[in-house]
């Protein structure tokens, strides 16, 4: 689940002579109207949700700190650049919550076809966590009500399952944390509804190709900062680009934490990669503007335009030898299409 990257824009404006009352203006070319990248028709409207206390967790389950207040009672308040290195004990729980994080992902994907709602997922993804005995790490953080973000073609992150159905077509991200014996594990992926046009499995294959491309350079001694430069350099000369108002970050006893994981070029000191070191990498490219409108919910952030975005996200943790994904795909995790043409999925990237 991303997290909000606050950025903080000065507007320079220049006064060109005594311009009074009355004073002529320059005139200027009409603005060319730009085409939207798919037309309004396709967009995706606001469904009914159903209340966060329609799928109880039973009281056996360990609950963050949020669960019951919806605010986080622990927060990391520490410069950007410390960055809690964890213990062995530390790393064991993680790879659990990991564990269990893919293992309800696959669950969830499984169940994606046109006609199923995303209120439906979120009942399959919700099912499958406390099965495990885990929480649903969305479920009241902040407020959020579901146990899970669907985000549906034009919706950049933080989509609130409904009753509304997929269509085929559609593309649809499933993102997933789960909150095991007090350690969080987050990851997401792409899902295809049935059979879609070749622009959008582009923007998927190209988000998935930048997104591997940033975990292969992390190793211990890496700048955080260089991933958002490895990301674009990536889909350079796509037309598409990557979204600069949400993150990835840090992650384990607390949801959200240091690193800031910025997904575009930048000079942020956020830090230097160490073994022990859990942090999440989800890119969201989109294949128009990057520009957002934010629902009446204040959690769906959608692209202004209308164009598709995609994302995929992984917990990493850096070893001796390079990154390994504390999320990553099992045996029994199925093959998406951009998989199979690239030869399997990897899980541990060893530093050359």
């Amino acid at each position: 689940m991303a997290r909000r990257w606050l950025l903080l824009y000065v507007t320079l404006q220049t006064c060109h002579g005594l311009a009074g009352f009355g004073a002529m203006k320059k005139a200027s070319k009409p603005k060319k109207k730009k085409k939207r990248p798919r037309p309004m028709s396709e967009w995706r409207k606001p469904g009914n949700v159903l209340p966060r206390t329609a799928r109880p967790v039973p009281e056996s389950i360990m609950r963050p700190d949020y669960a019951n207040s919806g605010t986080p009672r622990a927060v990391d308040l520490r410069p950007s650049w410390m960055i809690e290195v964890k213990s062995k004990k530390d790393i064991e729980m993680m790879r659990a919550a990991g564990r269990c994080a893919r293992e309800v992902l696959d669950a969830t994907g499984r169940a994606v076809k046109p006609g199923v709602t995303t209120d439906e997922l979120d009942a399959v993804a919700h099912a499958a966590t406390i099965e495990r005995g885990a929480y649903p790490s969305p479920l009241n953080y902040h407020g959020f009500p579901k146990s899970i973000c669907t985000s549906v073609n034009e919706v950049i992150c933080h989509g609130i399952p409904d009753d509304i159905p997929l269509r085929e077509g559609d593309v649809v991200n499933v993102d997933i944390t789960v909150y095991l014996n007090g350690y969080h594990g987050d990851c997401s992926e792409m899902f295809y509804v049935g059979e879609v046009d070749d622009r959008s499995k582009k923007l998927v294959e190209a988000t998935y190709d930048c997104w591997q491309a940033a975990i292969e350079a992390c190793k211990p001694g890496v700048n955080y900062k260089q991933l958002g430069g490895i990301i674009e350099e990536s889909i350079a000369g796509t037309g598409y680009k990557s979204v600069q108002q949400f993150c990835g970050h840090g992650i384990g006893k607390l949801f959200h934490t240091n690193p800031n994981v910025l997904h575009y070029k930048n000079s942020e000191p956020n830090g230097v990669m160490a073994v022990g070191h859990t942090f999440t990498i989800e890119p969201m490219i989109c294949e128009g503007t990057i520009q957002s409108n934010l629902w009446a919910d204040d959690w769906t952030a959608v692209t202004k335009d209308g164009g598709r975005s995609a994302q995929f996200e992984h917990t990493l943790l850096i070893t001796e030898d390079g990154v390994e994904a504390l999320t990553g795909k099992i045996e029994s995790s199925p093959l998406q299409p951009w998989e199979e043409s690239r030869g399997g999925w990897k899980v541990k990237w060893p530093s050359s």
